[in-house]
C-alpha cells in the first residue's frame, strides 16, 4: 500500500501543478545600435517574460505566445540595423492562477512624433495557447453588442467633454468617431481579473488629437458576464 502510494502521489500532483500558475522572471536587455541616425536613438531596452513552468516545452510555447515578435510583430534585428524606431518594450502581467495568465505587452519609440502600442492577451497555461473568444464565450453576437453600447456611452460622454471644453472648440468631436465601431473581432483582446473582465479597444487616434481619445476600457463583473460564459470553457469557474 505504500509503495502504490508513492508510485500515484507524483500523478496526482501532476495536473495541480499544471492548473496553477507560472513563473514568469524579467530579462531586461538593453541593444546597442551601430549606426544610430540620432544620440537618443543609440539604444533601446527590451524586458523580456522569461517563463518558467511545468516543463522546458511549455515554457517556450507560453514565452512565444507571449512575444513581442508574434504579438506586436517586433523584429530586433531590424531595429537595431534599419528601422530604429523602437524605444522600450515592457510587460505587465495582470493575473497568474488557477491555470489562466493575462499579460499586457507594449512597445514604445518615435518616428515623427512618439508612439506607443500595447496589447492584452490571455493563455491557457496547461497547453500555452492564446484564449480566443470562441473559447470561453457563448452568445458572441450578444456579448459584442454588450460592449459596443458601453462603448457608445463612452463616445457620448467623450464628445459631450470635448464640446464644453474651451480649448478644443475647433475641433469637431463627431468626426473623430466616425469610423468607430466595437466589433465581434474586437472581442479578442481582454484581460482578466478575480472581480471580471476588461475588453480593451484601441480608437487610434492621430498625435495631434491623442490627448483626446477615450481610455478603451469596458469591464464587466462576473456575474454581469455569466449568461455569457462558456460552461465547460476555462473562465466557467468564475461564475459557478
Amino acid at each position: 500500500m505504500k509503495l502504490l502510494y508513492l508510485f500515484l502521489c507524483p500523478l496526482l500532483f501532476v495536473p495541480a501543478t499544471l492548473s496553477q500558475s507560472i513563473k514568469i522572471i524579467p530579462k531586461k536587455i538593453t541593444y546597442k545600435r551601430p549606426a544610430p541616425i540620432t544620440d537618443f536613438k543609440k539604444t533601446f531596452t527590451v524586458t523580456f517574460p522569461k517563463v518558467k513552468a511545468f516543463s522546458t516545452a511549455l515554457s517556450r510555447k507560453i514565452e512565444n505566445t507571449i512575444s513581442y515578435e508574434r504579438v506586436l510583430g517586433l523584429n530586433i534585428n531590424e531595429e537595431i540595423n534599419d528601422v530604429q524606431w523602437l524605444e522600450d518594450a515592457a510587460y505587465e502581467v495582470g493575473y497568474n492562477k488557477t491555470g489562466l495568465l493575462s499579460i499586457s505587452i507594449s512597445i514604445h519609440g518615435a518616428g515623427a512624433y512618439p508612439f506607443g502600442t500595447e496589447k492584452a492577451l490571455v493563455v491557457d497555461l496547461k497547453t500555452g495557447n492564446r484564449i480566443k473568444p470562441s473559447d470561453v464565450f457563448v452568445s458572441i453576437n450578444k456579448l459584442t453588442a454588450l460592449v459596443l453600447n458601453a462603448q457608445k456611452m463612452e463616445t457620448m460622454r467623450t464628445i459631450a467633454e470635448i464640446r464644453n471644453h474651451p480649448e478644443d472648440r475647433d475641433i469637431d468631436p463627431e468626426q473623430l468617431f466616425l469610423k468607430i465601431d466595437f466589433r465581434l473581432s474586437d472581442l479578442q483582446e481582454f484581460a482578466i481579473s478575480n472581480e471580471g473582465i476588461t475588453f480593451i479597444y484601441d480608437y487610434d487616434f492621430p498625435y495631434v488629437v491623442k490627448a483626446l481619445q477615450p481610455e478603451g476600457r469596458y469591464f464587466f463583473t462576473w456575474n454581469q458576464l455569466k449568461p455569457f460564459i462558456k460552461r465547460s470553457g476555462l473562465l466557467a469557474r468564475f461564475v459557478r
